[in-house]
């Protein structure tokens, strides 16, 4: 969804930039995107001390995502990145990172839901809580600002994390500024909509916008794959 023109929700450039990723590693070209739309030379590469991820932190191949938890098309995108992970887990080639963009104006609330995911990391051990706890939310939530956030103890229990601890966190704004750091990322980098990602790969950051499907993101990343397989002879590199 976008910040500008009443933030209307972002779903129609798929097979434009799905094709220029693709394009981009086959013939070394730079992909064409509208100007202005997004800074993709300055994209933070991932980091593990700030970032969670979803597979094999040493994957070559990362979609990097920027999310808003009550936004309705991240719900959809977040299906379609986890069963791309799983779908390519065998070879450990593609990773989900995830990156908190809650877009305020829309959703009052999904900037606590996104510290409350940060609790869950904290109080549950990790990147495995941190994305159990964001699947539960997504289960739950009608999207839309609709989840009531008094439930969000509930929800870190049901996913195996200490409802005390957690509470304990969350209430402490403990991880705030981090939000806020994240928000204020995918802003300098121009991004106004959610879900916005890109494809870390080999020093290259491609933006793919909105909720793509599966077989859309499945077939640039299988040009990806091949290419950086013809250009290193067995297997790609990592980053």
């Amino acid at each position: 969804m976008t910040r500008d023109q009443l933030l209307v929700p972002i779903a129609i450039i798929v097979a434009g930039v799905i094709i220029a990723v693709a394009v981009y590693f086959i013939n070394r070209k730079a992909v064409t995107v509208p100007p202005g739309q997004v800074n993709n030379t300055a994209v933070r590469a991932y980091d593990p001390s700030q970032d969670h991820i979803f597979g094999n932190p040493s994957a070559p191949i990362k979609i990097i995502e920027y999310s808003d938890m009550e936004c309705p098309h991240c719900k959809t995108y977040a299906v379609t990145l986890k069963a791309l992970v799983e779908e390519y887990g065998p070879t450990g080639e593609i990773a989900w990172v995830y990156r908190h963009f809650p877009i305020v104006e829309l959703h009052a609330k999904a900037p606590k839901e996104s510290e409350a995911a940060e609790c869950a990391a904290d109080v549950g051990g990790g990147d495995a809580a941190f994305f159990k706890f964001i699947d539960r939310v997504y289960e739950v939530t009608p999207s839309n600002n609709g989840l009531d956030l008094a439930a969000l103890p509930d929800i870190a229990a049901a996913v195996g994390i200490d409802k005390e601890k957690f509470k304990a966190c969350l209430d402490s704004n403990k991880y705030k500024d981090k939000v806020a750091s994240q928000v204020k990322e995918a802003l300098d980098l121009g991004i106004r909509g959610t879900p916005h990602s890109f494809i870390s790969v080999a020093g290259n950051f491609l933006p793919v916008e909105g909720a793509q499907s599966v077989s859309a993101m499945r077939s640039a990343l299988n040009a990806i794959i091949a290419e950086l397989h013809n250009t290193t002879g067995t297997s790609t590199p990592t980053q």
